[in-house]
């Protein structure tokens, strides 16, 4: 799979995550929004960057 390919799946799962939580109760949302926000920093921390 080529990199925008790889993006634009990443992309589409991500909005459908967001779909799926904000479909749900208030309180449940945010309790998903934190584990969403973990997953989402764990993957940028273990995704090589450039340095600032």
């Amino acid at each position: 799979m080529d990199k925008a390919n790889e993006h634009e799946d990443r992309t589409g799962d991500l909005l459908s995550t967001l779909e799926v939580i904000e479909a749900q109760p208030l309180a449940t949302r945010a309790e998903a929004y934190d584990t969403l926000h973990d997953a989402l920093a764990r993957r940028l921390e273990a995704t090589p960057g450039t340095p600032s």
